[in-house]
């Protein structure tokens, strides 16, 4: 039996750890990492009060039943990886048994990586339908200096990577608005795709929707294909904006008349919500400075607060 009181040693090489600020994404996740620490502590002082280890036992299990889960992550294998453009990849993981993530619009996982000794974790919107079976996929931008990327630069396929979730999401339902405008700022693209994706799915759901994908150049918009595909449904609309380009003639033409040069900025995001078939409801993704960036643009359009919702 466990019930033996072990040496106060014994006990503090039971204690949990406090995460280091690098392990929290900062996405606001429920449980955030310190939630589940604080609860981690209390069931480890439970059980040094009671001198009972087997009162720790629960939390030392690592869900490998490929089911997603917001308090410990689980492994999942990665079964192929595709690079889009110089930095930009595309990961798919495998689920076991066909089942599906189960994710509701645009909620988010959190990735764990460790580097140099250190934990990191980073948050990610699977791009793939909430519904997809067998399988989900990751867009993932490598930075540089970025320690998340130092790590999933080293991914292949047939590594076994962990994540937990799912967190956030937007409440979509449809029909509830007349038109969705989505601002999307690289990889800020991921979670407006499956929202996208269950509109166009739908027979019955008729929002307007339009994306407006803003990136550097021409060869640094992700999964053109796709996009292209979307963009032939009767209620959709896409638009790049290209920070770097120089001039529209060198695009091919079928991205001519939907793209502009420069920067999203308050001219033409009037344009744009002026060219909305009815009053827009608006999501926003991208870097923090971007997305307050997009907010000053549209309170200067005329659209409230109570009408953005931002990942």
């Amino acid at each position: 039996l466990q019930t033996m009181s072990g040496n106060e040693d014994d006990w503090l090489a039971l204690k949990p750890q406090e995460p280091s600020p690098s392990q929290c994404c900062g996405s606001g996740c429920k449980p955030c990492i310190y939630d589940v620490y604080e609860k981690e502590l209390a069931q480890w002082e439970r059980a040094k009060a009671k001198k009972d280890k087997s009162l720790l036992m629960e939390k030392k299990e690592q869900s490998n039943n490929s089911e997603l889960n917001p308090d410990t992550f689980t492994a999942f294998n990665i079964s192929s990886v595709e690079q889009l453009t110089e930095d930009t990849y595309q990961y798919k993981f495998e689920l076991l048994g066909n089942s599906s993530l189960q994710l509701s619009l645009g909620q988010h996982i959190v990735l764990r990586g460790v580097v140099n000794g250190l934990e990191v974790q980073r948050a990610y919107t699977p791009i793939s339908p909430g519904n997809a079976e067998g399988y989900f996929e990751v867009l993932v931008k490598c930075y540089e200096a970025g320690l998340m990327s130092q790590y999933i630069k080293t991914w292949k396929k047939g590594d076994m990577v962990f994540w937990r979730g799912p967190f956030g999401g937007f409440p979509y339902r449809p029909n509830k608005y007349g038109e969705l405008l989505m601002l999307a700022s690289g990889t800020g693209l991921a979670p407006m795709l499956p929202i996208l994706q269950s509109i166009t799915d739908d027979e019955e759901d008729e929002t307007f929707v339009t994306l407006v994908g803003c990136f550097r150049t021409f060869d640094k918009i992700y999964l053109k294909p796709l996009l292209q595909d979307l963009a032939r449904y009767w209620n959709v609309r896409i638009f790049y904006v290209l920070s770097q380009e120089t001039s529209l003639e060198k695009l091919p033409w079928s991205y001519q008349e939907n793209t502009y040069i420069g920067r999203l900025a308050e001219d033409l995001m009037k344009t744009i919500i002026n060219s909305c078939r009815r009053k827009p409801f608006v999501l926003i993704c991208g870097s923090s400075a971007f997305n307050e960036d997009m907010n000053r643009y549209l309170k200067a359009a005329g659209i409230e607060e109570n009408s953005c919702f931002v990942f």
